[in-house]
């Protein structure tokens, strides 16, 4: 595969990386496997330092770190800071909470003693992607290394340069060589790592049908893997929803990061009485969005990552309208240098219709009016993704029963889907498996061995058993 630097603005391509060799893959996984031996003896304190040390250079140069990825990828340059500084703040988290997390755990047995203990399993690999080029490495990274597990990832081919940027940070915190590995390998290089008897469990995050894939060859390997496959997010709004409040969130949920997040809002299911104000308000609103140079703060429109992610969207457009979709406004390439498409709405999309069921993964909102609650479950929980959803209305105690309803691993009520360091991030169904963040997050990849303790004599009254 191809590891370069492309500008989405205009096209341009600034930079070009090759693959490393298999000679060098296996460099670094046996100076990985060396550098687990002795990581994974450090205390917590001990690995705390060289973590938040990280945090404190990524807040300290937000810039530095920023600007790569409005270069590689097209993230508008407040939301690259913003990314920037999230990342800093959930290493921080697990520089602070990962010994309280990881501690044993009193089971209490009614006679002897026994707890569970958490302890490091090795060398771990993660294929990442490109969206949030910081934010989805520190999200696999952090909590294990601070749990005293080593990192490889295969960052995604269009942010090289932000991938090279995270491996040189790590460096520059003080970690050993091996902690943090970024390896610009091919998919076959890739399998072969995933087989490496040396490499404990994997992590990925990307679409379906990779991860069909990874998980599979993991699988054979008889690995541990977690899996975040993306989604089809509903946006709810009920009939009692502040409209213009709402409206606020709804915007935000489809155009930040110009709709290329897992958890954008996607489907837009809005009960009858409130349907057509909300079209309204929402056509007006992302019309408004201008197109302009993403280094620039006053754009409010962005470019796509890639010429590939735009010519994908525009052919799941056309495909939808084929099989009966509205365009309600949008839906073209914008005729001007770099990788921008209209902001872009579709209704009167039905079950048959392959949109329906896919992913839209940028500025295309799927609209969908419905008779009343119940409504807006059935057809929230009609999707092959469960990752995220929102409820909009001004009954709290009503959000919270719709939102329990909903099949998704992750639902927020008068709020889009989003992400801080103490909630927990991830999904079910084509969505995935496993969790990042919050406590739970640093529990995927550690052995949590049961030690019991109790005396060498059978106990009165207590038969053996198996």
């Amino acid at each position: 595969m191809a590891y370069q630097s492309i500008n989405p603005y205009d096209g341009k391509i600034f930079k070009t990386f090759k693959e490393i060799t298999d000679s060098q893959i296996e460099t670094a996984i046996k100076t990985a496997a060396t550098c687990y031996e002795s990581w994974r003896q450090r205390s917590f304190a001990e690995r705390a330092v060289v973590v938040a040390k990280v945090a404190a250079i990524m807040r300290a140069r937000v810039d530095e770190f920023a600007r790569p990825a409005t270069r590689e990828m097209g993230k508008l340059i407040e939301q690259a800071r913003g990314e920037v500084l999230l990342s800093a703040d959930i290493i921080d988290y697990y520089a602070k909470n990962a010994e309280r997390f990881l501690a044993s755990e009193d089971l209490k047995p009614s006679w002897g003693e026994a707890e569970v203990e958490s302890s490091p399993i090795g060398v771990l690999f993660g294929v990442q992607p490109w969206n949030y080029p910081y934010y989805q490495l520190v999200r696999f990274a952090a909590p294990n290394l601070m749990a005293g597990n080593v990192v490889m990832v295969k960052h995604a081919g269009c942010v090289p340069q932000c991938a090279l940027a995270f491996e040189k940070l790590w460096i520059e915190a003080g970690a050993p060589a091996g902690a943090y590995t970024n390896l610009r390998i091919s998919h076959d290089q890739a399998s072969r790592v995933i087989d490496d008897p040396r490499i404990k469990s994997v992590a990925l995050t990307g679409s379906v049908d990779a991860g069909k894939i990874v998980a599979a060859r993991a699988g054979h390997s008889m690995k541990k893997s977690t899996m975040e496959l993306g989604g089809s997010d509903a946006f709810i709004v009920l009939e009692d929803a502040d409209l213009d409040k709402t409206m606020k969130w709804a915007v935000w949920s489809k155009m930040s990061n110009m709709g290329q997040s897992c958890v954008a809002a996607k489907r837009f299911i809005v009960v009858e009485d409130l349907a057509d104000r909300f079209l309204e308000k929402f056509q007006t609103a992302l019309a408004e969005l201008e197109p302009g140079d993403p280094m620039d703060k006053a754009t409010t429109l962005g470019p796509l990552s890639t010429e590939a992610t735009l010519e994908t969207l525009l052919d799941q457009v056309k495909q939808a309208i084929a099989q009966g979709a509205t365009v309600v406004m949008g839906g073209k390439r914008i005729d001007r240098p770099g990788w921008f498409m209209e902001p872009t709405i579709l209704a009167d999309i039905e079950p048959g219709n392959p949109a329906f069921r896919e992913e839209f993964f940028g500025p295309v909102a799927l609209f969908f009016r419905v008779k009343n609650e119940d409504a807006t479950v059935a057809l929230a929980n009609d999707s092959d993704f469960g990752l995220g959803g929102s409820v909009f209305t001004k009954d709290n105690a009503r959000g919270k029963r719709l939102a329990s309803r909903v099949d998704t691993g992750m639902i927020y009520v008068n709020h889009p889907t989003s992400s801080t360091p103490g909630l927990s991030f991830g999904g079910i169904k084509n969505s995935g498996y496993g969790r990042e963040l919050s406590s739970m997050g640093i529990q995927e990849f550690v052995n949590k061995k049961l030690v019991r303790v109790t005396s060498i004599d059978p106990q009165p009254g207590v038969p053996l058993s198996v």
